[in-house]
């Protein structure tokens, strides 16, 4: 069976999407992260449109491609002009790239009314474009746009722009669901007739080589790009993380494992897919895009576990909720602590986070009670695994405070129509020492943390590289108006991982103190157990661990 090859336009039509832009050096960096996953074509850009494209083009001309086609984009030459003198057309040449994608008009609405040409033009401009690339060495993908709502509108129209191509020389007929409205039994039955209506109009068969390009206005980008791909298309677009216009493209990091784990179909090579998930994750950062939690294969939660039966069954049979390893694309098992918990959450996370609970009589069923009877009062560990450890510590009589809160006082000043200022005061205790110490902040929690972590400093030289991340309140129940009680959810981290912790109350002061007392003691556990002196197997153990928490990006 012929590979699939996976074309990607993430730094052109993945732009196209609402708060996504790249530098040209950031998508150069992307397109190299790109053919390192063996990609088979990036498009880079459209030349002809504007400064940063062109840029891009310049940078990727300095570079070497172990796998990827850098392909440049543009449209067919304007009417009345022939191909040779389009500018557009002119641009990509200049971009020395090895392929190039023009799009042409399918659909008789946008050549007569929208565009305002003829249908005979029409044809007249993709056949002239095509032939002039082609003639001036490039690969050539023609991108078939609005070719679904054309077909439905005018089956023979449409299949002619096919003909136009392949007779001038295209090397790809990509068919594009340009306004995402079509559905995948539609697709199917589309490219079945269209494929018979190319072999009657004499097209060789061995050159009938079909593209699928979708988007996802109706959610249905991937689903219609498996059907393209099981009536015989052998390229698909698509972007990473689906990005693009309105409601984005095909998704990259869902297809690709749904044609190599799931079809069986040769696509990037397997010992690369174990990296989709950082690949993804890399794009979502670049972009500045907080990565979407439930995205298929890559998501922090495509393979995560709450209820008690699921994780019950997992431990024993891994695919009895899971429908691949995680590990295949990169991602980690994750099993979540809340009221829906039962004793095997308990046992599966103790087990990940190295904590016996057989130490000191306590047992899971207890646990799970009292982890029940938290949810209920507002706590929320599914989102704060730092807190659930030092919880599980607690409850096992195997918690070793690193520092104990004496008092602490925050003060907030305001002075006419200037700003309000926060100040803290903290005394700690380590050991037998105590610390007083004092601080400002921007607010009564960064006062609250300033301070703290310059008493801490005294005694634990580590801190520096710890900073607050996120920090959010949310209310669990309004009833109780401005007496309700508060939750507050903190993000930490250092150069190793990320770690999350939580503290409620009715007070948001004390919730906060609640949750940014969990992620100190976190850190500074983190720091003591690196540094003290174990046995090999000891080592060995706590390699396998790593303190893995499964918030970790």
């Amino acid at each position: 069976m012929e590979p699939l090859l996976i074309y990607d336009t993430t730094l052109r039509d993945g732009t196209q999407g609402e708060n996504i832009t790249f530098t040209a050096d950031e998508k150069l960096k992307i397109a190299l992260r790109l053919d390192e996953m063996g990609i088979h074509y990036v498009e880079g850009g459209w030349p002809g449109s504007n400064p940063r494209d062109i840029r891009f083009f310049d940078l990727a001309k300095r570079e070497r491609f172990a796998t990827t086609r850098i392909t440049a984009f543009g449209s067919t030459c304007k009417a009345g002009i022939p191909a040779a003198d389009d500018p557009n057309l002119q641009a990509i040449l200049k971009t020395e790239t090895p392929a190039a994608a023009i799009f042409g008009k399918s659909w008789p609405l946008h050549v007569e009314t929208i565009m305002g040409n003829t249908l005979a033009e029409n044809i007249s401009m993709i056949a002239d474009s095509v032939d002039f690339l082609k003639k001036s060495g490039l690969e050539v993908i023609y991108d078939a746009e609005h070719f679904f709502d054309g077909y439905k509108e005018s089956p023979d129209y449409a299949v002619e722009t096919l003909a136009a191509a392949a007779d001038a020389g295209a090397d790809f007929l990509v068919l594009c669901d340009t306004n995402g409205g079509t559905l995948p039994h539609e697709v199917d039955a589309i490219i079945r007739s269209v494929k018979q209506a190319l072999k009657k109009q004499g097209l060789d068969a061995s050159r009938m080589k079909l593209g699928i390009h979708t988007h996802n206005d109706c959610g249905m980008a991937e689903a219609n790009a498996v059907s393209a791909v099981n009536c015989g298309a052998v390229m698909v677009h698509g972007t990473i993380n689906g990005y693009g216009e309105r409601c984005g493209n095909a998704d990259l990091t869902t297809l690709i494992p749904v044609f190599s784990a799931k079809m069986k179909r040769t696509c990037i090579p397997e010992k690369k897919l174990c990296r989709l998930k950082s690949l993804s994750r890399f794009v979502s950062e670049t972009a500045n895009i907080v990565p979407l939690n439930t995205r298929p294969f890559v998501g922090h939660s495509a393979f995560a576990h709450k209820g008690g039966i699921h994780v019950s069954a997992i431990m024993k049979e891994s695919r009895a909720y899971e429908h691949i390893d995680p590990e295949v694309v990169g991602n980690q098992r994750r099993v979540l602590m809340s009221d829906l918990a039962g004793k095997s959450n308990v046992e599966y996370k103790a087990r990940e986070m190295g904590v016996d609970l057989c130490a000191n009589g306590c047992d899971s069923k207890t646990i799970v009670k009292a982890i029940k009877q938290m949810e209920d009062e507002g706590y929320q560990f599914d989102v704060a695994d730092g807190s659930f450890r030092i919880m599980l510590e607690k409850f096992t009589e195997q918690f070793k405070p690193l520092f104990d809160l004496e008092s602490f006082r925050v003060t907030i000043e305001k002075d006419k129509d200037l700003p309000c200022s926060a100040h803290a005061t903290i005394k700690i205790s380590v050991g037998d020492s105590e610390e007083i110490t004092a601080a400002e902040g921007l607010g009564p929690v960064s006062a609250l943390d300033n301070a703290l972590r310059k008493a801490l400093g005294n005694f634990y030289p580590d801190l520096d590289a710890m900073q607050l991340v996120d920090f959010k309140v949310r209310v669990v129940d309004g009833r109780d108006g401005t007496a309700a009680k508060v939750r507050v959810f903190i993000e930490s981290r250092d150069h190793e991982q990320i770690w999350s912790t939580i503290g409620v109350s009715e007070d948001i002061i004390e919730a906060s103190w609640q949750a940014l007392a969990d992620s100190f003691q976190f850190k500074l556990a983190k720091e003591a157990q690196k540094n003290q002196p174990s046995t090999e197997n000891r080592k060995v153990k706590d390699l396998k661990l790593g303190w893995s928490m499964s918030c970790n990006a």
